[in-house]
């Protein structure tokens, strides 16, 4: 009888990570989200995934275990915030997967701003000379009000102020804004001040998905009573406008998430009047846009 191998990392489900760390290793360091108040995110709701950080020699056996049993290149820190944790534990973390896991070339990380503006650039750069390489940053929206509307506990210049930060300690920043956060209500200013935020940090990567409410609405309307979700066209339009005011560099950009209705990708700002183009076929003719059916959106 053939003895089942048990997998070194006891997660607790569910687990949740960027699109793009689809083949990295996920490590959790901590439980849920030490924040955990944004009235759109249900991501970390469930009674077991209440924050905490996970014991720190269980994390580096873990880690040992993985090193002899497996063949690893990337790594992904979960759960919601694993930079809540003190640079000097996260370097004894780096420590070890450099230790038992030669073969990895990056370890990346979702990240709260408020968490990094408790970190200096000094602590910052050495997470980065320890391995660390990219955080993912859920902006959401450069809005103050849409901000305040979501209890985000960010605003524009909290965002825009960890994103310089790590800037400056050379870690690569992938930043997230929602589609359709702000209601019909502000659309406009959603789409204008998220943009700014953009043109201010110019992160290496810039990602937009549809915000989506798979438990209803009621959550969100308790601080957000008004909210009036979007339709189709006028997430096009939001889209459009918020296009229109990037001024980016040299950003990766993806609007590919399973919940968006058009798939743009693309660099910005090279690419801009491409992806432009694009989003304005989907308004004027959707059915020429190559969009997806509703029934393939999901989260």
């Amino acid at each position: 009888m053939t003895a089942r191998i048990q997998f070194p990392i006891d997660y607790i489900e569910p687990v949740f990570r960027p699109p793009s760390e689809a083949h990295s290793l996920i490590l959790p360091v901590t439980n849920g989200c030490s924040w955990n108040k944004c009235t759109f995110c249900d991501m970390y709701t469930a009674p077991q995934k209440k924050f905490r950080a996970r014991d720190e020699e269980r994390v580096l056996e873990e880690i040992r275990q993985c090193g002899e049993r497996l063949i690893v290149q990337r790594v992904f820190l979960a759960d919601g915030d694993a930079m809540v944790l003190p640079t000097h534990r996260l370097l004894r973390i780096l420590q070890a997967i450099r230790e038992h896991m030669p073969e990895v070339h990056r370890v990346t990380s979702y990240c709260l701003p408020r968490n990094l503006r408790r970190k200096s650039v000094d602590e910052l750069r050495q997470l980065r000379e320890a391995g660390l390489k990219m955080l993912y940053v859920g902006a959401e929206s450069g809005d103050d009000e849409v901000l305040q509307r979501v209890n985000k506990g960010e605003t524009f210049e909290s965002t825009a102020e960890a994103l310089l930060k790590a800037r400056e300690a050379g870690l690569k920043t992938s930043v997230m804004i929602l589609n359709g956060l702000g209601g019909r209500s502000l659309s406009e200013q959603h789409a204008i001040n998220s943009a700014r935020l953009m043109n201010l940090t110019q992160p290496d990567y810039l990602s937009t998905l549809v915000v989506s409410f798979p438990r209803g609405l009621d959550r969100y309307r308790e601080q957000f009573p008004d909210f009036q979700p979007l339709d189709q066209q006028e997430l096009f339009v939001e889209m459009e406008r918020f296009l229109s005011e990037l001024a980016l560099e040299d950003t990766v950009f993806r609007s590919d998430h399973a919940s968006n209705y058009l798939v743009l990708k693309g660099v910005l700002g090279r690419d801009k009047e491409r992806m432009l183009a694009q989003v304005r076929t989907a308004i004027e003719q959707p059915d020429r846009a190559g969009l997806r059916a509703e029934w393939m959106r999901g989260l």
